[in-house]
């Protein structure tokens, strides 16, 4: 080889041929860790799936439609992401995907601090949890030609922001 003088197992070429030895009280606990880690999983996946509930909604959409965009008959939807504690108060509030209205995004905002659920479970105990509300804003819901569809189970179904 090329640079190695005495060949590559010589010290030129970093190359040992005797690697050194791991000490034989790090190679147990090494095995100890691997068994422990492999029991706990073993015993996670014997337990079978832990049943999970998703937060749901419990007080009245509160969303007011912004008066300038009812006047331009406009409407639209604001997704937000909401989590919810374990208390079911909204203790974050994100737009996940805006109408491509600021009224409306702020709007939609501005409803969901008031807004209360029955918290989201796991394994029967109240958890925090991340949930999804889309917010429309529509004009006339009920003169819609087909009804919208039913929303898939465990989804939020839209909340309603009807001007009345």
């Amino acid at each position: 080889m090329i640079g190695c003088r005495g060949g590559p197992q010589s010290p030129d070429c970093g190359v040992s041929s005797d690697p050194k030895p791991v000490p034989s009280h790090m190679r147990a606990s090494t095995v100890r860790h691997a068994a422990l880690a492999a029991g706990l999983l073993l015993a996670a996946c014997e337990r079978g799936p832990v049943p999970e509930s998703p937060p749901r909604q419990l007080s009245e959409s509160p969303f007011q439609y912004p008066e300038e965009l009812w006047d331009a008959q406009v409407e639209g939807q604001t997704t937000l992401r909401l989590f919810i504690s374990d208390r079911g108060s909204v203790d974050t509030v994100r737009i996940e995907k805006g109408s491509g209205y600021a009224a409306f995004d702020s709007a939609a905002l501005a409803g969901s601090r008031s807004l209360r659920f029955r918290p989201a479970t796991r394994g029967g105990e109240a958890v925090a949890a991340w949930f999804l509300l889309p917010v429309k804003f529509e004009l006339n819901p009920a003169d819609s030609a087909a009804a919208p569809p039913a929303p898939p189970t465990g989804a939020p179904a839209p909340a309603d922001t009807t001007k009345r």
